[in-house]
């Protein structure tokens, strides 16, 4: 990371990816018209964003008259699915050239589609890919060093044997969301959720005030690992890895890489600090719930905290109270939140890289940095953009971010798929299988076993 973090967010420069985020995701694809050929992904659950009706001004693809053949990108981000679609019109009004925009997402898992269109023969030109993925990619993206955008950023993805691979659409930032005006209702400060007690306290005066509040739990947490395993394997997970540290501290994801080690009294008291939100979450919704029930449930006033990121509220006409982000503090003293790009778009080098390099050039510029900040709710990872993110969450992250309050997205610099193991051990944990020392020894046990693969 070349560049602070902090600069990129200042008002007058300028976080969302993702998901999710990470990697958020629907089920379905949706291709908007203004495209050249018709793409077609296979599905697996509920949709999560649903496409936009086709708009019969946009022009049809044999007719465009562009510098550069259609590109395709697929698009894992299912709630901001709209605005990619706006982006993909406007980029055809301005230059003339066509991008297919196909959304897939929510409880659909990005890698999982891209592995199958692979297998199918049916690249997109431009898809999204989290940095611990680069390896598996090898040979098969192109280097997009030398051209424009990057030097308006620092957040590009520099790989040691492809080069300058990844385009940083947005910076994300996760940690406990909150509702500020349910918290000031109870009379919690969020400032001082810095503790283990501070926050068992809390969570006591929360829930001894739910008749009074209208809420139905404290935490709207979901670890059902079949469709947001991602969530819990990756950005729950990743907040052991990171929870506290400065974003250049790498002292636990590198004890991970190392054999798939652990700190056990680190685990722990990150255990201890779960089994409290298991304790305080809605139970329909802890085991066998939906990102679509979790999110659903916060923007209506069900929870007080939710378990994602600032990708899971992009505009303020989603929510009518004030959003927040408080710190898993589960040992004295973390004070942070994780903050930086959890992923990258990257041209798939045997499919229309110059295509894919025009755009990303544009897409750096002012008219789709006004559409992705003030439509889509991201926040900008270039210098010289001029707005100022909407995203509800943005004050709250900002000031984490001015303070020097932020970790590392180093929970995607982990073995690539082992969240779908660690997942599986938050949902027993959840299901009252397992307890905070089991737990602790059974994370041990899963992680060591798939870094011995």
């Amino acid at each position: 990371m070349k560049k602070k973090l902090m600069s990129v967010l200042l008002a007058g420069t300028m976080v969302l990816s993702l998901a999710a985020c990470g990697e958020t995701s629907a089920d379905t694809a949706t291709t908007s018209d203004n495209t050249a050929a018709d793409a077609q992904t296979e599905t697996q659950a509920e949709t999560t964003a649903e496409a936009p009706a086709a708009t019969e001004e946009a022009a049809p693809a044999a007719e465009a008259t562009g510098s550069f053949d259609p590109v395709r990108l697929l698009n894992g981000k299912p709630e901001i699915d709209a605005q990619m679609q706006a982006l993909a019109a406007k980029y055809q009004e301005e230059t003339g050239n066509v991008l297919t925009v196909e959304t897939i997402g929510g409880d659909t898992n990005a890698s999982d589609e891209l592995k199958k269109m692979y297998q199918a023969d049916n690249m997109p030109d431009i898809f999204v890919i989290e940095a611990n993925q680069a390896d598996t990619w090898d040979g098969m993206l192109a280097d997009l060093a030398g051209e424009d955008w990057t030097n308006k950023t620092g957040f590009e993805l520099v790989n040691d044997s492809m080069g300058t691979i990844g385009f940083p659409y947005t910076v994300e930032a996760t940690a406990l969301g909150y509702n500020a005006d349910l918290l000031k209702a109870a009379g919690v400060d969020p400032a001082t959720l810095t503790s283990p007690a501070a926050w068992q306290a809390a969570c006591e005066t929360l829930d001894s005030k739910k008749d009074e509040l209208g809420i139905t739990a404290v935490f709207g947490w979901c670890a059902e690992p079949a469709n947001l395993g991602w969530s819990s394997g990756t950005h729950v997970f990743g907040q052991y890895l990171d929870a506290g540290l400065k974003a250049d501290d790498t002292t636990y994801i590198d004890l991970l890489n190392d054999g798939g080690k652990i700190d056990e009294a680190r685990m722990k008291s990150f255990a201890e600090f779960i089994g409290m939100m298991n304790k305080y979450s809605d139970p329909a919704l802890l085991v066998d719930g939906t990102y679509d029930l979790q999110v659903a449930g916060f923007k209506e006033g069900k929870y007080v905290f939710i378990t994602q990121g600032n990708w899971c509220v992009t505009s303020p006409d989603d929510v009518t109270f004030e959003c927040g982000f408080a710190p898993y503090a589960f040992e004295d003293g973390i004070n942070t939140i994780i903050a930086g790009p959890p992923s990258y778009w990257v041209a798939y080098a045997d499919g229309n890289v110059d295509g894919a390099k025009a755009f990303f050039n544009w897409c750096a510029g002012d008219s789709a940095q006004n559409i992705l900040v003030n439509e889509a709710g991201l926040v900008s990872p270039f210098d010289d953009c001029q707005y100022e993110a909407i995203n509800p969450f943005y004050k709250s992250m900002k000031s984490y971010i001015d303070a020097g309050n932020y970790s590392g997205w180093h929970t995607m610099l982990k073995k690539d798929g082992l969240q779908n193991v660690t997942c599986q051990v938050f949902a027993d944990y959840a299901k009252g299988s397992l307890d905070a020392d089991s737990f602790t020894s059974t994370m041990a046990q899963v992680i060591a076993s798939y870094y011995a693969q």
